[in-house]
């Protein structure tokens, strides 16, 4: 038993924190909380995350929840790892950019597009992300011509982004483009996702197959 509990389901977004996981490269334990069982609303886990929703994280006592969350706080607490700019470094503050447009912008256009909801165009100053052309045009600037977000390295912030638009593409809520494409086969063929997505994959046919909405 480790300090570092890490609740999922193979067919969610936790797949994103088995790579940060994997990335951080210390131990954890994991426990899978099966669809056909219910146990994401049972009062236990209910008591770690209200919303019954995961991927959740308990380490040494401290809950944390939401997959921004969780990769801002690990990157953080396993400094050794490499995925975060050093506090102080002016790198902080596109990487902090970075990370939350995933949370903020990515994660609202790309569920207004599989859920077919249309934003008129004069109301989308009500929306975060605006339109889904303008996250598209926003995340193919900032990477054109580099290999990563934020500086010369690979951070938590690229892990989220990388995770986001490699799921976008697959499932068509994301635009293929070149850029992307280039992008997330290069994040895609770090041993810490491929060891993460072997976990997740060997996971699946213990599980049911519903629509991945948790």
């Amino acid at each position: 038993m480790t300090d570092l509990v890490f609740y999922t389901n193979p067919m969610s977004r936790g797949r994103i924190i088995r790579w940060m996981l994997e990335e951080v490269g210390q131990p954890y334990d994991t426990k899978i909380l099966s669809w056909e069982s219910g146990a994401a609303k049972a009062p236990e886990y209910l008591a770690i995350n209200p919303m019954g929703k995961v991927p959740a994280i308990v380490h040494g006592g401290t809950v944390v929840t939401e997959c921004a969350a969780i990769c801002a706080y690990l990157a953080d607490a396993f400094p050794q790892a490499n995925l975060a700019p050093p506090h102080g470094s002016k790198l902080r503050g596109p990487y902090y950019r970075w990370l939350f447009f995933g949370a903020g912008p990515i994660e609202q256009a790309v569920a207004f597009q599989a859920l077919k909801v249309a934003v008129p165009e004069d109301q989308r100053a009500m929306v975060g992300f605006g339109c889904i052309e303008d996250v598209h045009n926003a995340l193919e600037g900032a990477l054109k011509g580099r290999d990563y977000l934020v500086g010369d390295s690979f951070t938590a912030a690229d892990l989220y982004i990388g995770a986001h638009l490699g799921w976008g593409m697959s499932f068509g809520t994301i635009e293929k483009r070149p850029v992307f494409e280039a992008y997330v086969a290069k994040l895609q063929a770090r041993p810490a996702a491929i060891r993460a997505n072997q976990i997740d994959d060997a996971l699946m046919p213990q599980q049911p197959q519903p629509v991945p909405a948790e």
